[in-house]
Parts: structure tokens; sequence; C-alpha cells
């Protein structure tokens, strides 16, 4: 886990836990520690597969449940309330999060999360997006079983950022991204099979951020469009020219609209009022 924390007292300081993507690492949310400021204490522990982290032992089928642990524990050592953040892979581990925790969840604020088994949940759009991100699934799966590392990240990283994506990277990214690739099918196996109906995710009552890239792909849209309409309190956001990665290449704007309604939850909240939606 890494910390961006400040130097004023730790029970003036609000706590935002982010959560990452598939692939990536606890610097994917350097620029949101930035746009925080002082007033938060951000906590992004890191997801199996990570080199700090290392990989899941494999006593069980994996689940969403297991990666949330880490969240979890935080969430329980601390008497904040928790404000999460989460990206892809990491919004669909926020949400489980939310899920098990919902009393100590103070916000959630989402970018496409890949809660891909709600696809099922949404109609003729959802089948065909759910067929979509299955094929990518059984694609890097097969290319691992061949032994073909390289070649699975490279097609994750494509079918996510666009065709020649993977070509652009630092060779020193495509090597760190060739040590987790393994972990890709287990992430999507954890998404297709996590058991959650979708009538869960409308009990949750703390407001909810949903942001979205102009350019995202079907299943990633349809996710945020079912969830949209499925939750009481959440509200959808595009961000303009971006997409998948949005938290990375429009950092600053994906960053800035976060920390901008956490502090006014949380200012909302220091006075002793309700967070509004």
């Amino acid at each position: 886990m890494v910390a961006f924390s400040h130097p004023c007292r730790p029970d003036e300081r609000g706590l935002v836990i982010a959560l990452h993507c598939s692939g990536t690492d606890a610097r994917e949310w350097r620029s949101l520690g930035e746009a925080l400021g002082p007033d938060f204490d951000l906590l992004v522990p890191e997801h199996y597969g990570c080199e700090r982290t290392g990989h899941w032992p494999g006593e069980r089928a994996f689940t969403l449940a297991d990666e949330a642990e880490r969240t979890l524990a935080l969430i329980d050592g601390d008497p904040r309330p928790a404000h999460l953040v989460g990206h892809s892979y990491g919004g669909a581990v926020a949400l489980k999060v939310a899920l098990l925790r919902p009393e100590r969840v103070a916000s959630l604020s989402l970018y496409e999360p890949s809660s891909f088994h709600l696809l099922r949940s949404a109609g003729v759009r959802g089948a065909e997006a759910f067929a979509e991100i299955q094929a990518v699934a059984r694609h890097t799966a097969g290319l691992l079983a061949a032994g073909d590392h390289r070649g699975a990240a490279a097609a994750f990283v494509d079918y996510w950022s666009g065709h020649g994506a993977w070509s652009g990277l630092r060779p020193a990214v495509q090597q760190a991204l060739n040590r987790w690739a393994p972990k890709a099918s287990l992430d999507f196996s954890a998404l297709f099979n996590e058991p959650t109906p979708l009538a869960a995710y409308a009990r949750l009552a703390m407001p909810t951020l949903l942001l979205y890239g102009e350019r995202a792909l079907k299943p990633s849209r349809v996710v945020v469009e079912t969830l949209g309409e499925a939750m009481a309190r959440a509200w959808l956001e595009e961000i303009a020219g971006a997409g998948h990665m949005g938290p990375i290449t429009h950092a600053d704007i994906v960053s800035t609209t976060i920390a901008e309604r956490i502090a006014r939850l949380n200012g909302r909240r220091r006075l002793g009022t309700a967070a509004a939606a």
C-alpha cells in the first residue's frame, strides 16, 4: 500500500482510499493525491499481481471479495468514514467494498467500473457488450496458456487503449505488464463470476459519481449506464476526449473532478449535515 498523507492532524483530515486498475499500481492515483491536498489522507492499496503485493496464492477460486480484503482492513482500522475511488477493475472492487461495509463508506467515485457481471442484467445491449469483453478475456487466456505473456499483455493494452498503444509503451512498462499478465485471467474470472445482483447495488445509499470517457468502449459504457439507472444517488459525468484509461491520460481533469466532489461532501459532513447526491 502507498499512502499520500499530509502534516496536519489526522483527526482533521478526511480519508480517501483509491483502487487502481488492472496492470497498474498505486502510482496511478498520485495526481489525485495532489488534487486532494492537505485536507485528506489518500491510501492506495495495491492488488494481487503488483510487485509489492505478490501473486494470488491459488488456494481457491479467486473472487472480488479476496481482492477487497486489503481495503476492508484499512476501513476497519480507521474510525473515519472512507471516500472510495476506483478505476476499471479497481472500481468493481470498490463497489464490492461498499456492499460489504456500506455504513463506513462516505461516497463512491468510480471511473468506468468493470462490473461486467451486471451486463447480464442489461438486455440485448448488455448481451452484446458481454460477448465483446468475453472475447477479449478468451483471447488473453489463450495467449497465456500458450506461454505468450507478452502477447497477452499487448492484446489487453491494445483493447483498452487502442490499437498500437502497446508499441508506444516504454520497455520498462512493457516488462512490468509481462510480469503482471497472468493476473489478467484471474481479474476477468472474478468480474464475470461476481454473484451480486443489480438490486443489491440499488440499495447502496452513499452518493456515487460515475465517470466515463467520451470514447468509452461498449462494455464499460453499458455498465456505467446500468449502475446509473439502478442507484438512487448516482450521477454520470462524461470526460471529454478520454477513453478507458482516462485517470492516466486525462489525469488532471479526472483527479480534479473527483477531488472537488469529495471535498464538498466531506465539508458538509464536518458541518454535521447530510451529504447531498
